[in-house]
Order: structure tokens, then sequence, then C-alpha cells
């Protein structure tokens, strides 16, 4: 890894660590990251020629495997036209269109630049649209970098929150509100001491930001009950889970409505780009036609659209994409499973759908506080192991694995037999 060490060298003394999101540093592993030149199907290539098996799938969006054929075509096809115009296009009404389709319960979409800006904009819309101020998240779940999502809690749920990041405002944090994921009490106390106050709850509908925890049964559905007996709104962020789950994202797969759905890059085929969408008389809160001021000169723009447009359809026309992408998750979780049994490594191994995640903890992990008990040192040597063979994983433990409909039986029996042997190695 030379020239991966030299440009982390260089990059540290004009990037901030390094890197231009913090997690590509490598720090919770411990080690200097790979810097990676190019990527096809289910593999990418590091800048010192090393090929590795990704699931790491540029955090989710690659759900058809990188530079894929029909995506690459409609993106070299667009840039012919034009890089950015600032003005209305006509895919940006094809890919509204279909997202409308495809996804229950939305009937309007705005487009935007990344899956933060989407949180953002549809807090701003809850609010607007309650005339509340309140939010209620949950912790563990992550939903960007904007000021009132950089909130972190203790142990319990909290009325108010203490700024997570330098230079977010204390005044902004005490609006946003702690719950437990898989806890309804603690979102029920939470609207019980904030009485006509709380404009919406936000979820991931799968948390994939403290690795792998799905909902609970009844979770999701209880949310959706709170949200209709208090008067609040209750925004699925699909960030992650958006067409990767199912066609309609986590509102298909568990069959719970949600009254706001953000989306993040993989409506963007892994361009950059977000949206929010929601029914009509929600989305008509949003300027021009309301009072909700939210605006972008590159929202929309033509090539990330023809990106999107061309995966999405590709999407709706292939169902076997999603029975695929579920199997090749269901192989590899209980490959890892029994190799973690035979090795008596004491790994727990969570999945939803194509989404996976070992936690170095011998107990079960339903929540933030149980994904918590992890032993972090252990995950960094797994990383590091299976780095070393050729498998790329994300650089810390509270991520996910993505399955792509590009990964093959091959790949899975390869990674499932490095698995095993690392398993061992760690057990010893």
């Amino acid at each position: 890894m030379e020239r991966s060490s030299e440009l982390f060298e260089r990059a540290k003394q004009v990037l901030p660590g390094g890197v231009n999101s913090p997690v590509r540093a490598y720090r919770a592993v411990g080690m200097p990251p790979r810097f990676i030149s190019k990527a096809d199907g289910a593999y990418i290539w590091d800048v010192d020629g090393k090929q590795y098996i990704d699931y790491v799938c540029s955090w989710g969006p690659m759900i058809l495997g990188h530079n894929h054929p029909v995506i690459r075509q409609a993106v070299q096809e667009a840039v012919m036209n034009g890089l950015s115009f600032g003005a209305p296009t006509q895919p940006e009404v094809e890919i509204a269109e279909l997202m409308t389709r495809m996804v229950p319960n939305i009937e309007m979409v705005r487009m935007v630049n990344s899956g933060t800006e989407a949180v953002m904009s549809a807090l701003r819309l809850a609010r607007g649209a309650t005339g509340r101020e309140k939010i209620i998240k949950f912790e563990g779940c992550y939903h960007g970098h904007s000021d009132c999502m950089l909130v972190k809690a203790g142990s319990s749920a909290m009325a108010g929150g203490c700024p997570d990041s330098a230079g977010v405002p204390a005044g902004t944090a005490k609006d946003t509100l702690m719950a437990q994921y898989n806890d309804l009490d603690s979102v029920q106390r939470l609207f019980d001491e904030n009485p006509g106050q709380v404009a919406c709850v936000i979820v991931e509908p799968v948390a994939a930001n403290m690795g792998v925890v799905g909902p609970q049964p009844g979770f999701l559905e209880g949310l959706r009950s709170i949200c209709d007996k208090e008067g609040a709104l209750l925004i699925f962020d699909e960030v992650i889970t958006g067409f990767r789950l199912a066609k309609g994202g986590a509102q298909e797969y568990f069959g719970v409505r949600a009254d706001i759905v953000t989306f993040g890059k993989i409506i963007g085929g892994g361009m950059p780009v977000g949206a929010y969408a929601g029914s009509r008389e929600l989305m008509e809160h949003v300027a021009p036609c309301g009072p909700v001021y939210q605006a972008g000169t590159l929202a929309g723009n033509p090539v990330a659209m023809a990106a999107g447009l061309a995966q999405l359809r590709y999407l709706d026309e292939h169902p076997e994409v999603y029975t695929t992408i579920a199997a090749g998750a269901d192989k590899l979780a209980n490959g890892m499973r029994q190799a973690a049994q035979a090795a008596g490594a004491g790994v727990q191994i969570n999945q939803v759908g194509s989404l996976v995640a070992p936690f170095f903890t011998p107990d079960t992990v339903a929540s933030f506080a149980g994904a918590k008990r992890s032993d972090l040192k252990k995950y960094a040597a797994y990383f590091a192991k299976m780095l070393e063979r050729g498998i790329y994983l994300a650089p810390a433990q509270f991520e996910a694995m993505f399955v792509s409909f590009a990964h093959t039986e091959e790949d899975l029996e390869k990674t499932i037999a490095v698995v095993k042997d690392v398993f061992e190695e760690l057990s010893r």
C-alpha cells in the first residue's frame, strides 16, 4: 500500500484528517486508509492495484454493483448534453413520476443534493406543516450532519439533548428529544413531557448506522399509532433502506405508512442526490407552493437524474434483484454465524434484507445500548485481517455490509471462507 500511504500523507496536509468524510480516515480501526482507483461489479481496486470484494458499495447505493452498464450509458449520454443547467429538465419529472408509482403513500417529490439535505428539509417541512418545533429522534440513528441531528443522550431518554459536535448551538439542540430505538415507552414519555409541542418522529426503519438493528415486531406500527394519536408526523429516513429493502422501501417491506420519506444517493445511481417525499397536501407546503422555503441550484442535476432514472427503471423492471440480494445476504449471514459458532468467536450476526452486520459481542443486539457492548478492538483486528485477504468492509463497527446484485455465489463463498479463517485466528 505504498501509494495509498503516500497519498494519505499528502492528503493530511490539505484535507482535515486527510479525508473529506471522517470514517474514511480509518481511525476506528487504527490504520491508514486505502485510496481507491476504480470499481466494477462487486469489486474495487486500490491505487496499489490490489483487488477487493466490496461490501461497502459506496455506503449502499450500488445495489446493482459498481459501474453497471445501463447506468454508465445513461450518464455518458447525459454528459454529452451538459453538466448543469439550474433549470427544469425532463428527467426530473420522469424520476419523480416513477418514484411516486413505486413507493407507497408518496404523491410529490422534491429533489435535493444529499441525504443530509433531504432530512434537514423534511424536518423543516414537518415543523412548518404542524406549527410545532420539537422533534424526536433515536439514539444511535444517524440522519446526516445538520445541526439539530447532531445530538446525543445518556443511557435513558432525555427531554432535551446536548450538542454532539462543536459548533452546534445549544439552542438548536434543545428541541431535539432523544428516545431509544425499539422502545415505544421512551417515545410516549417524550410526548407526555412535551404536550402539543412535537412536530415529528424521525427514524431509520432499519437502524443501519449502529451496525444493522432491525425493528422489533410492533415497533414501527407503534410509532405510527403514537404519531396519529399525538398529531405528529412520522418520517422514515430511507437514505439506506429506500429502494434497497424493496421497490417501495421500508413502507412496503414492513407494511407501515410514513408521512414523509427521505432518500439518498441510491436514487442517483450512487451520484450526489437526495430527495424528500410525501402526500400532495404536505408537499404543497414547500415553496413555491407554500411558505416552507428550500432551494438548490444543483437540485435535480441532469446527470444525477439520468443515473438515478436508469437505476430505478432497472429495479422496477427486474424484481429478481430483490430476491437475489436477499438470498445472497441470507447465505452470507448464515455462513458467518456458522463460522462464529465453530470458532467460539462470540459474534452476533444481524441481517435485514440485503443488510448484514457482525457485532463482536456474545449478546443479542436489538438496540444502540446492545450495539455499544461490542468489542471495538476485536472489530479492528477483524477488519485488518479481512482487508489483507481482499475483503473490503466498512472501517468501523457501527456500519452495515451491503450485498449487491453483482455479488456472485463464488464471491459469497470466498467471503465466508475468509471469515471462518479470521474468526478462528481471533479466537486463538
